[in-house]
């Protein structure tokens, strides 16, 4: 027998990265609303039959989203998105005390999904934000979420409960290291648990333990292209020659005093992603949306990643097409939630919220495994122009966040920053 198809709202939908997962997981998407007209001409030509409303989230009321759906206030399955987190100091009318107001015109962002939810009333939710959001003395986003999901049980007598979360990607099966908050609740007050991670690194996995190593950059786009016909994915500006002399998985730092090239740079001085090269036998590294000319992460052949190693990266289903230029694409691709991390949760909740007892089978987006591994690319001599760099160049001062970048080095999920003590998933 098929499985149930359920319905879901989103939110800040933007390329789909959430949509496409809770697509595989058996929900379909029965209205969107997106600001950004790139997306929302990409939604169109890949998914039309979402119910796609463009337009600002505070221009469009509640009842639109329901008739769009075809929906009642209660009949939607589940809520998604991920709202961009603006700066809390704007929304003083409730940072100094003033009741939370879900209908103010002056709303943030994380109000405006809050009034969705109330008016709406889905099964179940799911909001997924930077992992700023919990930053120990920062928490104001994350509390006005709380107090609002209250806010909403008093004023409309549901009992939505809330468990939250930093899930990093690579945890479960995502061939990229994206560390990410969620919150997920279900109307009926059903606590939410947080699935286990799935893989690890090789050398974490004992003879008892049943996750699998971390999908590689390699599993991933192993099958494309090696250089793809497109101009716009050679390296410019006055570093993208040095590329070809560091090794992959390394950045930077390894022509410093620590590393193993030349000293053109001094330790720490530079960004963690300034000419950040993937390794084949590694995941990937967060896929950014605006980077700048030296900005990776890069391909291990020394040259930007194109758009289908780009989705691949981040688990989208393949064969979407995009009527738009590279950095447009990125932009969209750098912001969206890993689509293989969607699904996960999207069959959790389906499983423990919605009663779904039924088997979904296997996952769809996870990424095969292909073996072998092809060796590291040779390096390639410095390029006579940057010797004039080679010098005694000062470290950058004090620890900052050293000891941290030394663990992702031998980690490459280590967290960097300190996070709530309690993540409200236990």
């Amino acid at each position: 027998m098929a499985a149930r198809r359920l319905t879901a709202i989103s939110l800040y939908t933007g390329v789909g990265g959430l949509d496409f997962g809770f697509e595989a997981a058996g929900f379909a998407t029965a209205a969107a609303v997106e600001l950004d007209a790139v997306s929302c001409r990409t939604v169109r030509l890949n998914r039309p039959k979402w119910g796609l409303l463009e337009g600002d989230i505070h221009d469009i009321s509640s009842e639109a989203i329901l008739a769009k759906a075809g929906l009642r206030a209660g009949e939607p399955d589940v809520l998604i998105g991920g709202p961009p987190c603006q700066p809390f100091s704007k929304s003083s009318y409730w940072v100094n005390g003033d009741a939370l107001r879900l209908d103010d015109p002056r709303a943030d962002t994380l109000t405006a999904y809050l009034r969705v939810l109330r008016d709406t009333r889905p099964k179940a939710f799911l909001l997924e934000n930077v992992y700023g959001l919990v930053y120990k003395g920062k928490d104001e986003g994350l509390r006005h979420l709380l107090e609002g999901i209250e806010q909403i049980n008093r004023e409309v007598g549901t009992r939505y409960t809330v468990t939250w979360k930093m899930l990093n990607a690579a945890h479960y099966g995502v061939p990229q290291i994206r560390e990410r908050v969620f919150l997920i609740g279900s109307r009926e007050g059903i606590p939410f648990q947080f699935p286990a991670p799935t893989h690890c690194a090789k050398e974490e996995i004992s003879l008892l333990d049943a996750r699998e190593p971390y999908r590689t950059a390699w599993d991933a786009i192993g099958d494309l292209p090696r250089m793809p016909n497109e101009p716009s994915l050679a390296v410019g500006g006055k570093w993208g020659d040095l590329l070809p002399t560091i090794p992959e998985g390394q950045n930077y730092l390894w022509h410093t005093n620590r590393g193993g090239g030349s000293q053109l740079f001094g330790w720490r001085t530079r960004y963690w992603s300034f000419l950040l090269k993937l390794a084949k036998d590694q995941p990937s590294w967060t896929i950014q949306a605006q980077p700048g000319s030296a900005i990776g992460p890069f391909h291990w052949c020394n040259r930007k990643l194109s758009i289908a190693e780009m989705c691949r990266l981040q688990t989208f289903p393949d064969g979407l097409e995009f009527e738009c230029g590279r950095t447009d694409a990125q932009k969209m691709l750098g912001n969206a939630v890993p689509s293989l991390l969607a699904e996960v949760l999207a069959r959790e909740i389906r499983r423990q919220l919605l009663g779904d007892k039924g088997n979904l089978g296997t996952l769809k987006l996870i990424p095969p495994v292909r073996r072998p591994i092809p060796e590291p690319e040779r390096l390639k001599p410095l390029p006579a122009k940057y010797r004039q760099h080679i010098g005694d160049h000062a470290d950058h001062p004090g620890e900052g966040r050293f000891s941290a970048r030394k663990k992702a080095q031998r980690d490459p999920v280590a967290s960097e920053l300190p996070l709530l003590s309690a993540s409200g998933a236990d």
